[in-house]
């Protein structure tokens, strides 16, 4: 039994890709390897085989790893639904809602279902690799902790910490973390990964032996930037804050970005379509001329509609769809289109119900139930497959002109008179080169990439071969069998 910990600095360091790099790093040797992360909040979640819930970036790590998702990857998952509330899911399955003051008192009565989950992939493999969230130096949140160095301890983790070096200041970063944790904490790091190096590593040589001379930890890698991560599925809505203008000569697919937008590593298949410009359109701007309008899911879909209204985004897709221009609206994108959502029982906020952009000829009433479960299909001719997490059922006269069909034969999502307006529940619904092509195609765009999966794949393996030769993979195996 093997484990070892990849904390961080702060949030965006790499944790995720490096973890990830390293599962198909071990796996390649022969490993049994799973990977592990205490507590996510992201509302990028995964379906696992079983019907559970989990953050993409553990399903991308179980890739990485070439086993199946599983809930005890990931125990415990956060989802925002507004600014100091969250839907709380314990291996998989939501428990409630909690608010942010609920949360920082209560997380501690979940470390020993955390541990359970651990030791249970453990016990079944030959390492984990587990991924912390955030940074261990934010110490006004140690109490209780769960995610970082209160797991670490409690589980006897032996930890390395990560910095980056592309934001500045990593040397303070590093340094400073020991400087204000605790130095029980400090104890459980063995070593430190200096991420996102650009140019002649010869430059940072001193840099790096600063940093093992004022923490005592051992320097284990310098990481060159891994242009690769860019293939892998987004999780951290940061990277939603990059947001690409529009470049000339590709077609482009418009998505606006709401408050609450989620899973939205579904456009990830077209951002990397060279033909496609995917433009990301932020608060503030108005939705430019598009070849298609996307409206990704959300984790809100009254609240998001309401800030998309007062964008004024209603009307720039209205304008869109009078010019004969597709939209394709995604599980809570596939709500808005339509022409009302209702929550009677209050489940996002006050009980009631708000108008739809009136694209489709479909309402929704939201409901307790969650649906949660992988799915395949055929749809527009082609082949899908992917999974369902909403809340809510979609009915109307548009549902008789379905999108496509699950492999069972049920009908999934609707499809607007002209043609023009579609609306579907399935997540990953453009992964499959030949399901997308057939979207693309609408557009005037011939062909697609590879399938997204087989594209990702390929991107782990560069990935892992980075990290094979700028980390000293050996060293940080035996530390993760050196237990604590």
């Amino acid at each position: 039994m093997a484990g070892v910990m990849i904390q961080g600095t702060g949030s965006d360091v790499g944790k995720s890709v490096l973890v990830a790099g390293l599962c198909r790093v071990f796996a390649n040797r022969g490993l049994r390897v799973r990977p592990f992360k205490p507590q996510n909040m992201s509302n990028n979640a995964a379906v696992t085989p079983d019907g559970g819930e989990i953050g993409r970036a553990q399903a991308t790590q179980a890739m990485a790893a070439r086993v199946a998702p599983h809930v005890d990857m990931n125990p415990v998952l956060l989802k925002p639904q507004g600014d100091r509330t969250s839907q709380l899911i314990v291996r998989g399955q939501v428990r409630g809602m909690l608010a942010a003051a609920n949360w920082r008192e209560g997380r501690i009565d979940l470390l020993p279902e955390v541990v359970d989950c651990y030791r249970r992939l453990e016990a079944e493999s030959d390492l984990v690799i587990v991924e912390g969230a955030g940074s261990p130096a934010e110490v006004n949140l140690r109490a209780g902790d769960i995610a970082n160095m209160g797991f670490a301890r409690a589980a006897g983790v032996p930890v390395l910490l990560a910095g980056d070096i592309d934001r500045g200041g990593v040397i303070a970063s590093l340094v400073g973390t020991k400087a204000v944790i605790d130095p029980a904490d400090a104890a459980m790091i063995r070593g430190f990964l200096v991420n996102k190096f650009r140019g002649d590593p010869a430059l940072f040589a001193d840099g790096m032996a600063t940093i093992a001379e004022h923490t005592g930890w051992r320097a284990l890698g310098l990481i060159p930037w891994l242009a690769e991560a860019r293939r892998l599925p987004s999780e951290d809505a940061v990277v939603l804050e990059r947001a690409r203008t529009g470049a000339g000569g590709r077609v482009v697919i418009a998505c606006p970005i709401t408050p609450r937008i989620a899973n939205f590593d579904d456009l990830d298949p077209l951002r990397l379509e060279p033909a496609v410009d995917l433009v990301m359109v932020r608060p503030g701007e108005t939705i430019p001329d598009a070849a298609m309008i996307v409206l990704a899911g959300s984790k809100a879909t009254i609240a998001d509609l309401a800030f998309l209204r007062a964008q004024g985004w209603h009307i720039d897709i209205a304008a869109h769809h009078r010019r004969g221009r597709p939209v394709l609206g995604l599980c809570g994108g596939y709500q808005m289109l339509g022409l009302g959502v209702a929550d009677p029982d209050g489940i996002e906020g006050p009980a009631g119900r708000v108008e739809g952009l009136g694209l489709l000829d479909v309402e929704t009433v939201l409901t307790g139930e969650k649906t949660v479960r992988p799915v395949t299909g055929a749809a527009l001719g082609a082949g899908f497959s992917g999974y369902e997490i909403h809340l809510g059922r979609t009915t109307g006269s548009d549902t008789a002109r379905p999108v496509g069909h699950f492999a069972d034969g049920r009908a999934e999502g609707a499809m607007s008179a002209d043609g023009l307006v579609a609306g579907s529940y399935i997540h990953g619904l453009l992964g499959e080169a030949g399901q997308r092509a057939a979207w693309l195609a609408r557009i005037g765009v011939a062909g697609a990439g590879p399938d997204h999966r087989a594209d990702v794949d390929a991107a782990l393996d560069a990935i892992a071969a980075t990290l094979e030769a700028h980390v000293d993979c050996d060293a940080l195996l035996r530390i993760a069998q050196d237990a604590v």
